[in-house]
């Protein structure tokens, strides 16, 4: 396998409010002995700790991580989106994100895709999300 295929991400997920539709590939061993699964749960926790300075709710419950590609080198692709399109953080919570990764040991390289199609809505978030703001 040349280099280039080496980085394309294998299909491992759907969209990350359900960590068990990860297909079948979750159990392909990563270059460093991980499970594409246990990769995918170490970027669950980093992202976890990103909050939207606005909202006091981390952007994987706020519902703004659509998808997680992970390939067998442990480089990530995170697709996520802002709650509008004008949202001060722009600029900077996708770098934030991505750097935030990059410091794990397991996670090789992170980068993110910033998308608005679907528009991000209240009905994405997660019921824990939705319980902290008092929706629920």
């Amino acid at each position: 396998m040349n280099e280039q295929e080496n980085k394309k991400p294998v299909q491992s997920s759907a969209t990350v409010q359900n960590r068990d539709e990860l297909s079948d590939n979750g159990s392909i061993l990563a270059d460093n002995g991980m499970t594409l699964k246990e990769i995918y749960d170490e970027a669950v926790k980093v992202l976890k700790t990103v909050y939207d300075p606005e909202i006091p709710v981390d952007i994987y419950e706020l519902g703004l991580v659509y998808d997680i590609k992970i390939a067998v080198n442990r480089d990530i692709l995170i697709i996520m989106t802002l709650t509008s399109p004008a949202c001060p953080v722009a600029g900077t919570l996708p770098k934030e994100v991505e750097e935030k990764l990059k410091e794990h040991p397991a996670i090789n390289d992170a980068k993110v895709k910033i998308t608005f199609d679907p528009p991000w809505e209240m009905s994405m978030m997660s019921e824990e999300a939705k319980f902290d703001l008092g929706f629920i």
